[in-house]
Formats: structure tokens, C-alpha cells, sequence
């Protein structure tokens, strides 16, 4: 039985390998071939560009990542507005919660969708190391032609000490663990500070507290804590793809917070004052005295004069 899911296990991820191992042979033809970077740089620029080539390809997903967390964040009232009304029914709550989640367009599983998407490649990537670091080969690192990159992704090293395949638990020498653990602590840092980027500047007050919230609490710190120890048993070039990816998520994040804000937020508040400061209205500021706007005067209301009569004509009337 183990043996059926270990084979089912692996024609699933079979594609992935072949997607892993492909992207990573033409990213390192074109340092190593192309630029003459030697074989662990050009294999170390290459899972950067693995990381690139994925997380551009998931740009859609964290579109939608963030307008459903801008939604769940809007909708936090109403949530407080049912769990107030039918607190004590938890069947009708759940069912409740679920249709608002429904009318609005909102999947509160939809922010965790470019973490999900992103594990097995995360998973083929550490199944390609491991295995070419024992000399073997997964994806077209199996096929007789790619066979002898095997040994150079396996041997290639970066800083003159480090290989590629190497692991802070596996390591043989302090100088392996030092950049390895620096790449474990580089890995938490922007894990964490992602999740409390997207926490502290584009989540109203009202979405502060409550059920969401405390879920967004509990990713906070769990997740660092679970990357971090699971981190010291990692590959450098996993290390690499996982800080790459992160990197890129606090760039995208800042982009989106900047430009387009939740209202109620202070990254909304921050981009008022910026639009502001960038097309201030027409203002006369008189010496001595505070800012006042400038306005038209108002034009004094004309009344229409009635027509003058004469005494007879006002008399028939």
C-alpha cells in the first residue's frame, strides 16, 4: 500500500520535476554557457530565476490573493454584525457567514493560494537538489544528455565553500553553516515581515480584531517559526528559491499598498497625503495668517423688478 502512494506521489509530481529541472538547464546554459559564470554561481542565478520565472507566472493569483483579502478585511463588520446576532446558534452562524462570504464574491481560502501553488515547486526544486547531491537525477537530469550537469549542480559552489546542495544540518564546516544559517534567518525575516506588511498597512482598525484576525495573528508568527526550523534542514538553493520568493512578495505588496490602498487603512491615508503634496489646489496664504483656499467671490442675486403700472391699470385689477 505505502508503495502505491509513494508511485502515485510521484507521477503526480513527475511534470513538476520535468518543469524544475528544464527552466533550471536553460537559466544555467545561459550563465555558465553564455555569461562564463562558474557552475555554483551560474546554478545559484538560476534558481533565482526559476523563483522569477514562477512567481511572474503567479502575478494573476496574487491579484485576486489581494482583492479577496481586501474583501475579507471590508466584511469584517458584517461578520461581527452575524457572530453578535446568531452567536449561540453556531450552525446558523457558519451558515450565515457562508452565504455573505458567497453574495460578496469572497473565498477566504483565496489568500493562501499562491502559497499552495507555490509548494510543489518548492517540493521539486528540494527533490532535485537532494537527489542530484547523491549523484542522481529527477526530470530530464535523468536523460543521458543532462546526466553530467548532475555533478556540477551537486559540486558546484558558491563563496569558494559552499555547495549548492549543501544544508545547515549536513554541513561539514562552520563557514557551510554560517551562510547557511544566514539564509535561514534572511528565509524568517521576510516571511514575517510579508504577513506583518500586509497586516499593519492595508488592514482597517475594524479588521484589527475578530475571527480573521486572529487567524492573520496566528500566520504572524507560526509560519516563521515552522520556516525556520524547517529551514536548517534545507538546501542552500532551496533557502535561495524561498528567500527569492519572499523578496518578491514584498515588493509586489508594497507596489499594490502604495498604489492602490483598502480605504480606512493607513497605507490609504499615507497615498491621500501624497496626492495632496502632488496636486495641492490653488491656495492664497495671507502673511502672517493660516492657509486659505481660494474661491470665488459670490455674485450678488439679481431679483426681477416688477413692471410699473399705471393708476388705472391698477385699479381695474
Amino acid at each position: 500500500m505505502i508503495d502505491f502512494f509513494i508511485s502515485v506521489g510521484h507521477a503526480i509530481m513527475l511534470p513538476l520535476y520535468y518543469v524544475t529541472s528544464g527552466i533550471l538547464i536553460v537559466f544555467h546554459k545561459l550563465f555558465n554557457g553564455v555569461l562564463g559564470f562558474n557552475a555554483g554561481w551560474s546554478w545559484a542565478l538560476s534558481i533565482v530565476g526559476l523563483t522569477l520565472v514562477i512567481r511572474t507566472l503567479l502575478i494573476p493569483l496574487f491579484v485576486k490573493q489581494i482583492k479577496n483579502s481586501r474583501n475579507l478585511q471590508l466584511l469584517q463588520p458584517k461578520v461581527k454584525e452575524l457572530q453578535k446576532k446568531y452567536g449561540h446558534d453556531r450552525e446558523r452562524l457558519t451558515q450565515e457567514t457562508m452565504k455573505l462570504y458567497k453574495d460578496t464574491g469572497t473565498n477566504p481560502l483565496a489568500s493562501c493560494l499562491p502559497l499552495l501553488l507555490q509548494m510543489p515547486i518548492f517540493l521539486a526544486l528540494f527533490r532535485t537538489l537532494n537527489e542530484a547531491a547523491h549523484n542522481k537525477g529527477v526530470g530530464f537530469f535523468e536523460q543521458e544528455s543532462f546526466k553530467p550537469l548532475v555533478k556540477t549542480l551537486a559540486e558546484g559552489k558558491i563563496f569558494g565553500v559552499v555547495k549548492i546542495s549543501d544544508s545547515f544540518t549536513g554541513a561539514d564546516s562552520w563557514h557551510v553553516q554560517l551562510v547557511a544559517g544566514v539564509l535561514v534567518a534572511l528565509m524568517t525575516i521576510t516571511t514575517f515581515t510579508t504577513q506583518r506588511q500586509l497586516m499593519r498597512k492595508n488592514m482597517p482598525a475594524s479588521a484589527l480584531t475578530g475571527q480573521y484576525a486572529q487567524q492573520q495573528k496566528i500566520l504572524l508568527y507560526v509560519l516563521p517559526v515552522v520556516f525556520a526550523v524547517g529551514g536548517i534542514a534545507f538546501p542552500v538553493g532551496v533557502l535561495l528559491y524561498w528567500t527569492t520568493s519572499n523578496m518578491w512578495t514584498m515588493g509586489q505588496q508594497f507596489y499594490v499598498i502604495r498604489n492602490n490602498p483598502t480605504p480606512g487603512t493607513p497605507a490609504f491615508d499615507a497615498k491621500q497625503a501624497r496626492d495632496s503634496k502632488r496636486h495641492p489646489d490653488t491656495a492664497a496664504v495671507p502673511p502672517g495668517g493660516t492657509l486659505v483656499a481660494e474661491v470665488d467671490s459670490p455674485k450678488p442675486v439679481v431679483r426681477p423688478q416688477p413692471k410699473k403700472q399705471s393708476r388705472s391699470q391698477r385699479k381695474r385689477k
